[in-house]
This record gives structure tokens, sequence and C-alpha cells, in this order.
């Protein structure tokens, strides 16, 4: 069975191609994929961006209006999921929460720097493949605070849209 791929679209950056691994957590990403089929992500923002970590999107709109999914139960070792292995390095797609680990949605983040100690504890599921390039440019943005929020691109980083391109 081969991995499902999905593009993203960034506007003014360009595109990222992305394999996601059923096999390291099935149910997020189905999740994933069902919001990508819902053109949920469309017109969505890399809200919160730190060069050598990560760039994390999913939750907010261009105008900064939150929009979230369904919560689901997080697939990494510490909440009891043990086939998730998934090292959270540079590309590696992994799903955002808050200190609930059954509270993951639809924010997700895409590591910019290593991050072992993130493993086992988020559920890493898929990495990067093509255009990793593409994530170096956005973690390159200048940031800044707006609200409660840091480190928040000061002109937005639009995802014109994600969408699945192999099953």
């Amino acid at each position: 069975m081969k991995n499902p791929k999905i593009k993203i679209t960034v506007r003014n950056f360009g595109t990222m191609t992305a394999e996601l691994y059923p096999e390291k957590a099935p149910n997020t990403v189905r999740n994933f994929l069902s919001l990508v089929d819902s053109g949920f992500f469309a017109g969505m923002i890399f809200h919160r961006v730190i060069k050598g970590f990560m760039i994390q999107g999913g939750g907010f709109t261009e105008d900064f209006s939150q929009k979230q999914a369904a919560a689901i139960p997080g697939e990494f070792r510490a909440n009891g999921f043990m086939a998730n292995d998934l090292h959270h390095a540079p590309g590696v797609l992994s799903m955002a929460r808050t200190s609930d680990p059954n509270s993951a949605s639809s924010q997700f983040f895409i590591m910019h720097g290593d991050a072992g100690y993130l493993d086992s504890q988020y559920a890493g599921f898929g990495k990067v493949t093509e255009g990793l390039e593409i994530v170096d440019q956005i973690a390159n943005v200048k940031t800044g605070r707006l609200g409660w929020y840091e480190d928040v691109p000061k002109t937005p980083v639009v995802i014109e849209s994600i969408e699945r391109v192999e099953d």
C-alpha cells in the first residue's frame, strides 16, 4: 500500500509535497485527509513561525479568525499509542495540541529544525518530500506579537490549498 501524498500551496512561497504515514498514526492521517478533501485549509495561515523549530498552521484564517475541527485522540507513545516512532526532524508534519493529549484537531506543524524532545509527545504523521526550501523561506519571515499570540508573521503566510495528489 502506498502512502497518501498531499500538495500544500502557499501564496507567494510555492508548493510543498508531503507523504503521510497511516502506519504511524492512522486516525490522524484519516482526519487530516478528511479536512484536506473538504477544502478546510484553503485560506488558512501559518500563524506561528519559529525559525529553527517549526511553522504551525491550520487554526486561523487570514483575518486571524479561529477555525477548528473536532478533536481526535493523540496517536503518540506518551498517550499509549506505541506504533508512532516518527522522529521530529526537519520536514516532519505533526499535530499541534494543547496540554490535553487528546486535543489535536486541525492545527498542524512542519518541523524546521530537529526536536527529538517532541518524539512520543506529539503525533507525527508525515514528512515533506519535495519543497523543504519553502519551509526554510517561511521560517525566515519577520514575526511579532498579535494580541495573546507570539511568533505571528508580520505579513500573513496564506495556505492557498492543501490537496490530495496520490493515494
